[in-house]
């Protein structure tokens, strides 16, 4: 058993912290601030192969794997988790393409979203049907050659930026729920779309989240994603898979308030001493410590073994679910260390508890992964 990573991933994780610290410190708090989506940034990562990759060579990629691509993960959010996700999420709906999708559809648009030309999105939740994903009400009726798509999207990963994305819809209303959907390919700027920006989130606000309206949207039968009818499985496979995303932003941002901390509580007194010479201050930088070490195990194994062929989907759900849990611990702990100076946007601190929130809530909820988790201890 070899728990250390190859060279190359080493290479990737030195390089992709170095970009994020190059390219995220200067902007982070304009862009947190102002709600800025960081394009020039995901086309500069783009050329530095951190966008997509996932995706194998031959479809544009750099090759990295999922393992590879959490590592990617990790070290971006470790400087800010809203502009890393610009770039990692920028392929968002194009796993299902990789893993259903036809050659050409493949061919047509993986490249161009690794090259930094293109952003793909995944037009999943509704505005009344979030985890509960087999509620989801968006219609492709067939009509000749062509689908017309009618329904709603909330909570969109680059809603207003993507330019297609993968759709999650009704096709075969008159079978049973889990074989009624179908994922089919959009293009963003389709006659029919609206688009609106969502304002006034609580965290990663460079990240642009948004709605989306259908209205008699015409896209050709040929963008089916897979088969027929086979869209819920489809979209349960995808999340199975960026749920190990998600649990490395957790794992970065959690080590990035750990790095912080351990610095801040060296300079600070209190009482005439340092304040990590006090045993509390100690025993949460251990806490911090310990849950950032059990996560990183779950993170890497999960990653790994989809790299494998051998992916084990409920340890990624753990992955998903402790790393929300660390995050949030993580984030509250730094906010108490800094005191009131954790408490004002002059330290970064801040900015990290408001980001670690979403890591509970995004890609499946926590009480999501407990019910996931659960039914499968109880079926073995």
């Amino acid at each position: 058993m070899d728990f250390e990573l190859s060279e190359e991933l080493k290479m990737l994780k030195e390089m992709a912290y170095r970009f994020a610290q190059a390219e995220f410190s200067g902007v982070s708090h304009e862009c947190d601030e102002g709600e800025k989506y960081t394009a020039e940034i995901r086309k500069k990562a783009a050329e530095n192969g951190l966008v997509g990759a996932w995706v194998p060579e031959e479809y544009g990629g750099p090759g990295a794997g999922i393992l590879g691509n959490a590592i990617v993960t990790e070290e971006l959010s470790k400087v800010d988790m809203g502009i890393g996700l610009n770039i990692v999420a920028a392929t968002f709906g194009c796993e299902a393409i990789y893993d259903y999708g036809t050659e050409e559809q493949k061919k047509a648009y993986l490249p161009r979203v690794c090259s930094g030309e293109w952003v793909s999105a995944g037009a999943f939740t509704e505005p009344n049907a979030g985890t509960d994903v087999a509620g989801y009400k968006t219609r492709a009726v067939k009509d000749g050659d062509d689908y017309v798509i009618n329904g709603n999207k909330m909570f969109i990963t680059n809603a207003t930026v993507c330019d297609f994305m993968v759709a999650q819809c009704i096709t075969n209303p008159d079978q049973k729920k889990h074989n009624s959907f179908s994922l089919i390919i959009v293009p963003a700027d389709a006659k029919g779309i609206t688009r609106n920006k969502i304002h006034g989130k609580m965290g990663i606000r460079s990240s642009d989240t948004g709605e989306i309206a259908f209205e008699d949207v015409r896209v050709p039968q040929s963008n089916l994603v897979g088969v027929e009818g086979n869209g819920f499985r489809q979209l349960m496979h995808f999340f199975d898979t960026t749920r190990v995303m998600v649990a490395a932003q957790a794992l970065g941002l959690s080590e990035a308030c750990l790095d912080t901390c351990v610095k801040y509580v060296k300079e600070r007194t209190a009482f005439g001493a340092p304040l990590g010479t006090y045993q509390l201050t100690q025993m949460k930088l251990t806490e911090m410590a310990i849950r950032i070490e059990a996560l990183r195990g779950l993170v890497y194994k999960s990653a790994w073994l989809i790299d494998e062929n051998r992916p084990d989907y409920t340890l990624a759900a753990m992955a998903k679910y402790f790393g929300g849990q660390t995050a949030v611990f993580c984030a509250n702990a730094a906010v108490e260390l800094h005191g009131g100076y954790g408490y004002i946007d002059e330290y970064a601190v801040q900015k990290w508890y408001r980001d670690a929130k979403i890591l509970e809530l995004y890609e499946g909820t926590k009480e999501a992964e407990i019910m996931t988790i659960g039914r499968v201890l109880q079926a073995r």
